[in-house]
C-alpha cells in the first residue's frame, strides 16, 4: 500500500469507526499534500444517502475560528486594532462591564479572556428551565444581547484567565460587523472565504443550499432543526462542507494566499498560556502531546449543537490536518484526535527513514 493509499485506508476507517454512533459523518485527512475523503452512514433529509465531501454541516463552535481569523484580517488592514477596546465598535451609550479597572479588547474575546460568562445573560436559567429548546439562541438579537451585556458581571479581570464564552465570540462578530457596515455572514464571506475559494461556507446556507444540507439529529438519532444563532452567528453560525474545510485547513498549513497570509501569521503569534502544554491563539485552541505521544503540535477546534458536531485540527510542524462532520449531537473528538495523531506519527517515521 502507497503513502495515499494509506491516507485513504485510514480516513475510511475513521468514518467507518463514526458510523457505528452517528447518522452520518464525513472525514477528511490531509498528509504530504495528499487529502483523504470519506463518508459513512446517511445524510438525511432530502439527502438521504451517504454524505460526501460538498454536503453541508452546521459547524458551530468552528465558526469561532472563522470570527477570530476575520478579526486578524480586520486589523492587518487598520480597520480595527486587536487591543481596541469592545465599547468602540459597539452602540454609543452601551454599557460594557469591566473589572478590575480593565476594559474588555477584541484580543480579550478572541481569546476567551474577557471574563464575559459561556451564555448571555439569562440563557442558562431558560437552558435550565428548558432544556430541550429547539433553537436555544434564536433571540439573541443585537438589542437582547447589548442589553444583557449592560446587567452582565465579569467572572474575572479581562486578559486575565481564560473562560470559554460563546457571548464573547458572538460579540466579536457582531462588533466586528458593526465596524464594516455589513452582515456577520457578508464579512466572514469576504474577509476568508473570498480568497480561500469557499464558497460553501455561510450562515444562510438553508436558503441557497436547500438540497445539499445534512439533516440534524439528537443523540437518540431523531432528526431535529437546524440552529439560527440571530446576532450571535460569530460564535457558531456557520455551515461548510469537508471540501471548504479543507481548503481551510490547508492555508493554515501552507501560510495561505496573499492577502491572508499576514492575519494568519497574526492569529497564531498571538497565544495566551493556561498551562505549560496548552494555549489560546486566537480562536484555536492548541497543545503539545507528551513526548510519549511523540510531542506533537495539535491546533484544533470542536463543536456542537442540537444536532450535529465536528472537529478542526492540524499541525503545521507535520503538515498534517484532520476534518470530522458529523450530523448527530454526539462528540467526535476521540476518533478525531487518534486520526491526527496517527498521521502525525506517521509522517515523523516516513521523514525518519
Amino acid at each position: 500500500m502507497d503513502w495515499a493509499q494509506e491516507i485513504d485506508s485510514l480516513t475510511f476507517a475513521t468514518a467507518e469507526r463514526l458510523a457505528r454512533q452517528h447518522v452520518g459523518v464525513v472525514v477528511a485527512a490531509v498528509a504530504d499534500g495528499h487529502v483523504g475523503f470519506a463518508g459513512a452512514g446517511s445524510a438525511g433529509g432530502t439527502g438521504s444517502g451517504t454524505p460526501g465531501a460538498d454536503t453541508l454541516f452546521e459547524i458551530g463552535s468552528v465558526t469561532k475560528t472563522f470570527t477570530a481569523l476575520t478579526l486578524a484580517r480586520m486589523a492587518d488592514t487598520g480597520a480595527v486594532e486587536l487591543d481596541e477596546p469592545l465599547a468602540r465598535l459597539l452602540p454609543d451609550g452601551t454599557a460594557v462591564p469591566s473589572r478590575d479597572g480593565q476594559e474588555i479588547t477584541l484580543r480579550h474575546l478572541a481569546t476567551h479572556t474577557s471574563g464575559l460568562p459561556r451564555l448571555p445573560k439569562g440563557m442558562m436559567l431558560r437552558a435550565l428551565l428548558r432544556p430541550r429548546t429547539p433553537d436555544p439562541y434564536a433571540d439573541c438579537t443585537a438589542d437582547a444581547l447589548l442589553s444583557g451585556l449592560a446587567r452582565t458581571r465579569l467572572r474575572s479581570a479581562p486578559g486575565r484567565r481564560m473562560h470559554y464564552s460563546n457571548l464573547g465570540a458572538g460579540l466579536l462578530g457582531l462588533a466586528l460587523a458593526r465596524r464594516a457596515g455589513t452582515t456577520y455572514g457578508e464579512l466572514v464571506g469576504s474577509q476568508v472565504c473570498a480568497p480561500l475559494g469557499m464558497s460553501d461556507t455561510l450562515v444562510a446556507a438553508h436558503a441557497t443550499r436547500p438540497g445539499r444540507l445534512a439533516q440534524g439529529h439528537d443523540r437518540k438519532r431523531r432528526p431535529t432543526p437546524p440552529w439560527n444563532l440571530a446576532d450571535l452567528a460569530g460564535a457558531g453560525g456557520l455551515w461548510s462542507s469537508a471540501t471548504d474545510l479543507v481548503a481551510y485547513v490547508r492555508a493554515q498549513l501552507d501560510g495561505g494566499p496573499a492577502e491572508l497570509a499576514e492575519a494568519i501569521r497574526l492569529s497564531r503569534q498571538v497565544e495566551h498560556r493556561s498551562t505549560r502544554f496548552t494555549w489560546m491563539h486566537l480562536g484555536w485552541t492548541a497543545h503539545r502531546l507528551h513526548p510519549r505521544q511523540g510531542a506533537h503540535l495539535q491546533i484544533w477546534h470542536n463543536a456542537g449543537t442540537g444536532g450535529f458536531s465536528s472537529f478542526t485540527g492540524f499541525d503545521p510542524e507535520t503538515g498534517t490536518a484532520v476534518i470530522v462532520l458529523s450530523n448527530t449531537q454526539r462528540g467526535v473528538d476521540a476518533a478525531a484526535f487518534d486520526l491526527l495523531r496517527t498521521l502525525q506519527g506517521r509522517v515523523c517515521a516516513r521523514g525518519a527513514s
